[in-house]
């Protein structure tokens, strides 16, 4: 037995039908010329009847442009969706989506010949919409489910990360899906593609806010840092390379000030970034060596060395007690050359020179007789172009100079033991 029923012919015998999910999420939100060109067409498209811009706008009384405006409207929402033919002045074919498969029906919804494999089955994601139901405790709007489908399949953010955005969200009070789509999306720019990067970021990050809190104590502050404060105390921890400690050190500076301030603390920061560098130190080192420690250091080389040079000199005095008698010929020279020289000089300052040449040739050569090398008894300095002055003969800055900041910081420390 088949069973038929007579199909009424007559537009206006007809009966049209609207999805109560449109009804109840989309409707109050549109303006009235959008819903009243939607229903409109929505009849044509349930007769199955042809239908164009320009007619319905005259049957509506409204201009074709707001016609137009209406399916970029509707197609931004997800009710409907347009496809264009190639042929030029056609206009496009509107499809209306149904609003209960888009929510609940498994799978999505796009047209055969586009459709692609989701990553997940329709039953997986409305169990991840039923978890975040649970979450917020309240229903998605179909809007709302919506927004969840296009991260996923237009946009490819896995479930992991939508379903720890929602969680990250709601323990801000907020359920908002704009709110979740803001996380999602900076999380995003700052490259941070699985659930594991997140809690990564998201634990430095609370690092670097009680870094932030230490500080604005340290200074007497009760208060949250402002974006500027945030921007300089970064620039000090990753810019700079401070550590807490000395950050904290620079911060005990402003004791003595009447208003203490982020610029104060900035000051000498930099300060001591700049002498850090000129002179090799650390810049985390709480006791820098400075250009008065380098000099004393310089001075401490010299009189250890000669005084070394002199304990060598009294060893070969008693291995050798004519070299004393030469030492001792050799200034008394020394002194008339000099005399001579400031007069005049003459034959008598050649001959000088000559016996003064001799005199050292003896030396040597009673030394190197003894097994002693002829430089033995001089002042070894451990740079030879400055004689560990720190300022070579043309007055410049010697080479040696950072080597020497750094065996000073050492010899610093031993001094304060001592």
């Amino acid at each position: 037995m088949n069973f038929t029923k007579q199909k009424t012919k007559d537009l206006y015998l007809k009966d049209s039908h609207l999805e109560n999910i449109f009804i109840n999420e989309y409707l109050p939100a549109a303006p009235g010329d959008y819903v009243k060109v939607f229903v409109y067409a929505s009849m044509y498209a349930e007769a199955e009847l042809a239908m164009n811009n320009q007619t319905m706008a005259e049957q509506l009384g409204i201009d074709e442009k707001t016609v137009a405006d209406a399916w970029e409207y509707w197609e931004s929402m997800g009710a409907v969706r347009r496809s264009y033919s190639a042929e030029a002045g056609i206009e496009p074919a509107v499809e209306f989506i149904s609003l209960k498969e888009l929510m609940y029906a498994p799978g999505d919804v796009k047209p055969e010949e586009t459709q692609e494999e989701p990553d997940l089955s329709g039953s997986e994601k409305k169990e991840m919409f039923d978890t975040i139901e649970r979450m917020f405790g309240r229903t998605l709007s179909s809007s709302e489910v919506g927004e969840f489908l296009d991260w996923m399949d237009e946009e490819r953010i896995s479930k992991e990360m939508i379903l720890f955005a929602a969680e990250y969200s709601l323990k801000r009070g907020k359920d908002s899906v704009k709110y979740i789509s803001r996380v999602l999306h900076t999380w995003e720019g700052k490259g941070l593609h699985t659930k594991e990067d997140v809690e990564n970021y998201l634990e430095e990050t609370d690092k670097r806010h009680n870094d932030y809190r230490t500080i604005l104590r340290e200074l007497g502050f009760t208060r949250n840092a402002t974006a500027q404060e945030k921007r300089m105390m970064d620039s000090w921890l990753d810019d700079m390379g401070y550590s807490m400690s000395r950050i904290l050190e620079a911060c005990g500076k402003t004791a003595g000030i009447s208003n203490p301030n982020f610029n104060y603390v900035n000051r000498v920061l930099e300060n001591w970034k700049n002498e850090a560098e000129k002179n090799g130190n650390d810049i985390n080192d709480s006791d820098p060596v400075t250009q008065s420690d380098l000099k004393r250091y310089y001075e401490y080389l010299r009189k250890k060395e000669e005084k070394e040079a002199d304990e060598r000199l009294r060893e070969v005095y008693r291995a050798i007690p004519k070299i004393v008698r030469i030492d001792e010929e050799n200034r008394t020279l020394n002194t008339s050359l000099t005399k001579l020289l400031l007069s005049g000089g003459g034959p008598e300052a050649e001959a000088m020179k000559k016996k003064i040449d001799s005199l050292a040739e003896e030396r040597a050569f009673l030394l190197a007789e003894h097994d002693y090398n002829i430089d033995y008894t001089d002042v070894r300095y451990c740079c030879d172009k400055c004689r560990d002055t720190g300022i070579t003969d043309s007055g410049e800055r010697c080479s040696c100079a950072e080597e020497r900041m750094r065996e000073a910081a050492e010899w610093k420390k031993t001094q304060k033991q001592e």
